[in-house]
């Protein structure tokens, strides 16, 4: 290996660091609980370091969000599976279950759902939860009206009345103060609500 590549992957690996032990800290900590100083002392990274891969902690927490969509992106994917493979309206049940049993999890819940739309701002967090969860309720939703489930020319705003709706549930639960008791009313909930929706009487 040359030592550009050396150069480049022990920057990706600094990168990585950084952001694994930002995660936990924005967890644990919350986004005005964590300074740069701990981020620091925690990795053992260099100021430069840091800000040669981050502008600053705003940086470094939407990297850290990012990867946070990213990884409930796959935990989602990984949860729809091949039961919901070859039914629109199965992959849409599977999925929106599990994004509540997800928020069960510290990381999402403090980053993702309480921290984020504050720190970013609301445009941005949309902007993120768009390019990641819309876009696949919204691709559901298409195949449903190809079905005849949905208008074809409502998609787009059903898409969006689903992830309203599952945000807002999911912001509920990560805000209660039992948070198994508020998943398992969540998940009630949300099968009612597209039992409703997907097999209207």
């Amino acid at each position: 290996m040359n030592p550009s590549s050396r150069n480049v992957e022990r920057g990706a690996a600094t990168r990585e660091h950084l952001l694994g032990v930002a995660t936990r800290l924005f967890a644990e900590r919350g986004y005005e609980g964590t300074s740069i100083d701990a981020v620091l002392t925690a990795t053992g990274v260099s100021r430069g370091s840091l800000y040669h891969h981050f502008k600053g902690k705003d940086a470094l927490f939407d990297a850290v969000l990012e990867a946070v969509e990213l990884d409930v992106g796959r935990r989602l994917v990984a949860a729809v599976g091949a039961d919901g493979g070859g039914d629109p309206a199965t992959a849409l049940r599977l999925g929106c279950l599990a994004w509540i049993g997800i928020v069960g999890d510290p990381v999402v819940r403090r980053i993702l759902l309480i921290d984020a739309p504050g720190v970013l701002g609301w445009a941005r967090w949309r902007e993120l939860d768009e390019r990641h969860a819309f876009g696949k309720i919204k691709q559901t939703v298409a195949e449903l009206a190809r079905d005849g489930v949905f208008d074809a020319a409502m998609v787009d705003l059903f898409a969006h009345v689903l992830l309203a709706s599952m945000n807002e549930i999911a912001l509920l639960v990560a805000r209660a103060d039992n948070q198994r008791v508020a998943i398992r009313h969540a998940r009630a909930a949300v099968d009612e609500l597209l039992r409703r929706l997907l097999r209207p009487t």
